[in-house]
């Protein structure tokens, strides 16, 4: 399967290896890619793990996100700009037979030894 991150690459040499263990997401760059491929492949448990204690989303939040991801089809994650703790993105989607884009610059930071999302500034 090819990695929803960047399909030149295959999802098992990708972002596989951070979904199977945190600590594989080395960078912010690296972490924000996984949590791309996880809100593609649905995979909310990742979502919340990656995502900083302090602004985690609650467990209504959790379902919330879990049905909307689902309910759009992903297209794909263009990064234009990575610094030492942010990464600026667009992913595009489908919604409502309509085409859909999230512009935003993502900061992260580390949280017991390894990176997390903290918050975003849309675009």
């Amino acid at each position: 399967m090819k990695c929803p991150c960047n399909p030149n690459n295959l999802y098992v040499d990708c972002c596989k290896k951070a979904h199977q263990n945190i600590y594989a997401a080395t960078s912010p760059e690296i972490l924000m890619r996984s949590r791309y491929s996880a809100f593609v492949l649905a995979n909310i448990d990742y979502l919340q793990k990656s995502h900083h204690s302090l602004t985690r989303p609650s467990k209504l939040e959790k379902k919330e996100i879990e049905t909307w991801t689902k309910s759009v089809e992903w297209i794909k994650l263009e990064v234009l700009k990575t610094t030492e703790n942010t990464v600026e993105f667009k992913a595009y989607f489908y919604e409502n037979n309509s085409l859909n884009m999230i512009h935003e610059n993502s900061f992260f930071e580390k949280e017991n030894n390894h990176w997390v999302y903290k918050k975003a500034r849309l675009i």
